[in-house]
C-alpha cells in the first residue's frame, strides 16, 4: 500500500488537530506544512518531523504530495482546493467549504474534472450521539420527522475579532455567527431531517456593531421537503459556550442532543448516549471527531472509494447560509434553489 504524503496549509489553532491525526496513521504521513508565518511553519515542523513552506504555491509545485489539508482563514479555502487539486491532489478543507455557492460549485466542478476527492470537515457527523441518531431515523424506530429546532448560545467578546486579521471581516470570514460557529449545527440539522425547501431568516449585530461586519445573532425557520419545520438560532451573545442544544420530534419518538443524547420512545422506553471521548480544554467544543473523520478520509483514498463528507455535502450548508443572508436582506421566504 502506498504511503500517502499529506501536507498541511496553515499552523493555526485547528492545525494540531489535523497533524495529530495524520501522524497517528499507518498508510499517510504528514510530509510538509505551511505557513506565512516563517516561525509557525518551522515549529510545526520541527514538532512533526516533516518539511516546511511559507508560499503554498511553491508547496503544490513538489509532485511527492499526494494529499493537501486546508486550515487557512474562510476566504482561503476555495483558491487553495481549487489549485491543489489542478496540482493533482486530494483535499481535505476545514469549514466552510467556501464562503460562496459560486465558489463551492466551483470547487466540485474541479473535483469532478480532476477526478481528485474533495473532502469538507463536517466533524460532528462523527460523533457517537450523532451517528446513533441517524441509525434511529434511518432504520425508522422512531416514526415520522415532524420537527425540529437547534439552539447555539455561544461568547465571543470583541477582542476575538480585533487579535484576528480576518475574523468579523464580511470578505474573508464570509459572515459571523453562521458561517463560523453555527455552521456544523445547521450541518448536523438538515443531515438528520433531510432535503430542505425552504426558510424565512433574520440577521443582526447586536452587541459587537462597530466592531464586526458580520452578523452576531441569527434565526431561522426552515421548511423541509419531508412536510416538517425547523426552528434555528444562534448568537455569540451569550455570557459563556453553553452547550448545543438540537432537538427532533417524530411520531415514536423526542431526540435530545445536550451534553448526552436522550432518546425518549412513546412506548415509555429510552436510552442515553455520550461520547467516549470528551474534549477539555479551551476549544472543547470542537469536539475529539476530527481524528475519526481524517482517518476515514485517508482510508478511503487508500481503498479508491468515495468520501461520504464530500464537496456535494459541504456545498448544502453554504446554500443554507446563502439563503438565510437573502431572506434577512429582502425579508422573504427563500426557496432554496434559488439561493443559487
Amino acid at each position: 500500500m502506498k504511503i500517502l504524503n499529506t501536507a498541511i496549509i496553515g499552523c493555526g489553532s485547528i492545525f494540531a488537530n489535523h497533524a495529530e491525526a495524520i501522524a497517528s496513521l499507518n498508510a499517510s504521513r504528514l510530509y510538509a506544512v505551511c505557513d506565512v508565518d516563517r516561525k509557525k511553519a518551522e515549529e510545526a515542523a520541527h514538532r512533526f518531523d516533516c518539511r516546511f513552506f511559507t508560499d503554498y504555491r511553491e508547496m503544490l509545485r513538489d509532485n511527492d504530495i499526494d494529499v493537501i489539508h486546508i486550515c487557512t482563514p474562510h476566504y482561503l479555502h476555495a483558491p487553495m482546493a481549487i489549485e491543489a487539486m489542478h496540482s493533482g491532489m486530494h483535499v481535505l478543507t476545514e469549514k466552510p467549504m467556501s464562503i460562496t455557492v459560486k465558489d463551492a460549485l466551483e470547487m466540485n466542478r474541479v473535483s469532478c474534472e480532476t477526478g481528485k476527492t474533495l473532502g469538507v470537515c463536517f466533524q460532528n457527523r462523527y460523533n457517537a450521539t450523532s451517528r446513533r441518531i441517524m441509525e434511529v431515523l434511518q432504520a425508522g424506530k422512531a416514526g415520522k420527522i415532524l420537527g425540529a429546532k437547534a439552539i447555539v448560545t455561544w461568547n465571543r467578546s470583541g477582542k476575538y475579532y480585533t487579535g484576528s486579521n480576518w475574523r468579523g471581516s464580511l470578505e474573508r470570514e464570509g459572515g459571523g455567527v453562521l458561517i463560523n460557529q453555527a455552521i456544523h449545527t445547521m450541518d448536523l440539522m438538515q443531515w438528520f431531517i433531510g432535503e430542505m425547501d425552504g426558510l424565512k431568516a433574520h440577521v443582526d449585530t447586536r452587541l459587537l456593531k462597530g466592531i464586526i461586519e458580520v452578523e452576531d445573532t441569527a434565526d431561522a425557520t426552515i421548511t423541509f421537503k419531508n412536510g416538517s419545520n425547523g426552528i434555528f438560532y444562534a448568537t455569540t451573545n451569550y455570557a459563556a459556550d453553553s452547550p448545543v442544544e438540537l432537538e427532533i420530534i417524530c411520531e415514536k419518538a423526542v431526540i435530545k442532543l445536550q451534553d448526552k443524547l436522550v432518546i425518549t420512545y412513546s412506548d415509555g422506553t429510552s436510552e442515553q448516549v455520550s461520547e467516549t471521548d470528551k474534549a477539555t480544554g479551551e476549544k472543547a467544543y470542537w469536539g475529539c471527531s476530527h481524528k475519526y473523520l481524517i482517518h476515514d478520509f485517508h482510508t478511503k483514498l487508500q481503498e479508491g472509494k468515495p468520501f461520504d463528507l464530500s464537496g456535494e455535502q459541504g456545498i448544502i450548508a453554504i446554500k443554507m447560509l446563502e439563503a438565510i443572508y437573502e431572506s434577512s436582506k429582502t425579508g422573504s421566504y427563500i426557496k432554496l434553489a434559488e439561493s443559487g
